[in-house]
């Protein structure tokens, strides 16, 4: 894609617009993503940058691969390959997955890019001229196997604090506390679960404790978070200390400080520099859009809101670690106008989601309990999933997926309430007017059925705005059943025969309805949406989707990224109005009815039955 095609990514400027960053954790490129991590990162964070499109606010939605640190090596070194080849070949699947996914990115791209090389440099070397990064000496952790270093998050042990037993070296994830691999207990590598030697080894520190106060502010003044991020994040306040933010390791960004760079065993952490990426992205956009400083709207304009979406394990990343870098860099260095701008703009919320199980199992692929994302989208619609994972998914607490869920859900409330509404009135209409009725007078229960589903546009708005998936889209379908229940009391395929003036304002009125749902369900089931968009005789795109494209930011740098062109959307949060005498033809099913004897399928697939196809 071109530079003034892709350059259509932003929405069509309102005055007055809303300007919303949509920040997306970046899932690691060491192999393909399960649906547990997309009910976290993926799916929230589409449903939340489509409505607020659908608003008219100016959304930029970011994200990519992370493909430095340990995780890469470790797979490469499964495969017998190098770092960047494993990079490569991941970060293309992840990109198609998500693509399949109908993950609406203005840029999903890679942390293997010059650009983003520069601008993380620039801001590791920004807070280190600034006093923020100091050198101190730790005992680090090496696999006694292979001599590499066993990052944080590769170490397991128990709390020394709650007596968790598999605490990570970061991190307890039972009582919240920040930790270093040497506080463990009995610590172990998550890789051959050897223990792990620990020496001395010296590196830079982000001087946390240096943010304390601004931190502690901050946080408490997010009364609207998520209570589990809140209350974690505040606990993480009580026990700030400098955090590492280099490594030992030969793959990632050179450390940009003297001492460090020339070395070939030091690297930037790969977690600095993954949050980087979001303002790297946003830049790479920018360029890639031919207006190199537009991203500065985003980042150093007045009233731009960011939100970030992630799991509950990369919370202090998000809530702590990103906002210090970013209180630290200030409007210095390169990217940070020297002075003369204002401040990088800090996060309004992170939203973050518990974790999905599944059939009572915590999802881990490297013991083979998953469900890739790939493979659930070779066998059934994309929309289905994306409405479980909203409906059923880990919006605040831990949750389990199972086979025999989804299909119920699939049948019982996608397909009897909302595909069974537009087909049996689509139907209607089109045998036996092929049209949009013409309209009698409205009666009593027109008028307030109207109003009931006009009304539905605040509320399920004002919930997905504060990041209340599940209830919005619990609130779609309680309309669409209201419109079903209207049809069943007035039975317009009865009154055809008997009153046919009645039959038509009844189905006019009900298919007003179904306009207006189509838009609020737009952000939870953007591919069903736009083919219901299309049946109703709409033209234009109500959701568009991303593509695979190759850019070039002018550095000799091409590379793939994940891009949604969004200019000309159709589509506007408000009740919609179908015109009496537009043509309508006889519709398709939106949904496809799901055997249940899938289940058994499914769960024969996942435990390698050789009787069920693929599985072995």
């Amino acid at each position: 894609m071109a530079a003034d095609t892709i350059g259509q990514v932003l929405s069509a400027e309102q005055p007055g617009a809303e300007v919303i960053l949509v920040a997306v954790a970046w899932p690691y490129a060491s192999g393909p993503r399960h649906i547990g991590h997309v009910a976290g990162f993926g799916v929230p964070s589409d449903v939340f940058a489509r409505y607020h499109r659908l608003r008219g606010s100016q959304v930029l939605m970011v994200s990519g691969t992370d493909e430095h640190g340990t995780p890469i090596l470790v797979a490469a070194d499964k495969e017998g390959v190098g770092p960047r080849e494993i990079a490569d070949r991941y970060s293309r699947i992840i990109a198609e997955d998500l693509r399949q996914l109908g993950l609406s990115y203005d840029l999903f791209t890679r942390t293997t890019t010059k650009n983003h090389e520069r601008v993380v440099r620039d801001v590791f070397r920004t807070l280190y001229e600034k006093g923020y990064l100091i050198k101190r000496s730790q005992m680090g952790a090496f696999s006694p196997s292979t001599g590499r270093t066993l990052p944080d998050r590769y170490i397991e042990g128990t709390c020394p604090h709650c007596g968790y037993l598999s605490a990570r070296g970061d991190q307890c994830d039972n009582c919240g506390r920040m930790l270093d691999p040497q506080d463990l207990i009995e610590p172990r590598s998550r890789i051959d679960s050897s223990a792990p030697v620990f020496r001395e080894s010296e590196h830079l520190f982000l001087d946390l404790p240096a943010f304390a106060e601004q931190l502690s502010q901050w946080i408490t003044a997010k009364a609207d978070w998520r209570s589990n991020v809140q209350s974690f994040s505040a606990n993480l306040l009580a026990e700030l200390r400098p955090r590492a933010v280099t490594r030992d390791i030969d793959w990632g960004i050179r450390v940009p400080v003297e001492g460090f760079e020339e070395r070939p065993d030091k690297r930037i952490y790969v977690w600095f520099d993954a949050v980087v990426g979001y303002l790297s992205a946003s830049i790479e956009w920018a360029l890639v859009r031919g207006e190199p400083e537009s991203w500065r709207q985003w980042w150093q304009g007045a009233g731009a809101r960011h939100y970030y979406f992630m799991g509950k394990d990369n919370i202090v990343f998000h809530s702590v670690i990103w906002p210090s870098i970013l209180m630290g860099y200030g409007n210095g260095g390169q990217y940070g106008g020297g002075g003369s701008r204002a401040e990088l703009v800090l996060p309004e919320n992170v939203v973050s989601s518990e974790f999905l199980t599944q059939e009572g199992q915590k999802f881990s692929s490297s013991r083979g309990v998953a469900i890739e994302v790939r493979d659930f989208l070779q066998r059934y619609d994309p929309d289905p999933l994306r409405y479980h994972l909203t409906a059923a998914g880990p919006e605040t607490h831990d949750t389990d997926f199972t086979w025999t869920e989804f299909i119920r859900r699939n049948n019982d409330e996608l397909v009897a309430t909302w595909g069974n509404l537009v087909q049996r009135t689509l139907s209607l209409c089109a045998r036996h007017f092929e049209a949009v009725p013409e309209p009698g007078p409205l009666e009593d229960a027109d008028r307030a059925l109207l109003e009931v589903v006009d009304g539905g546009f605040p509320r399920v708005g004002q919930l997905i705005g504060t990041a209340h998936f599940k209830a919005a889209l619990g609130e779609v379908m309680a309309l669409a059943a209201a419109v079903n229940q209207y049809l069943g009391e007035t039975e317009p395929w009865r009154l055809i025969k008997q009153d046919r003036s009645r039959a038509a304002t009844v189905l006019f009125t009900a298919l007003q309805c179904i306009a207006s749902l189509k838009v609020m369900f737009t952000p939870f089931l953007p591919f069903s949406s736009q083919r219901l968009h299309e049946m109703l005789g709409e033209p234009g795109l109500l959701a568009p989707m991303p593509e695979l494209v190759e850019v070039d930011t002018g550095d000799q740098d091409a590379h793939l990224v994940l891009s949604t062109a969004s200019s000309g959307w159709a589509g506007r949060w408000e009740p919609q109005r179908l015109p009496a005498g537009r043509p309508l033809a006889m519709p398709e099913a939106l949904f496809r009815k799901l055997d249940p004897g899938l289940a058994d399928q499914e769960l024969a697939r996942m435990a390698g039955s050789p009787d069920v196809p693929g599985s072995a």
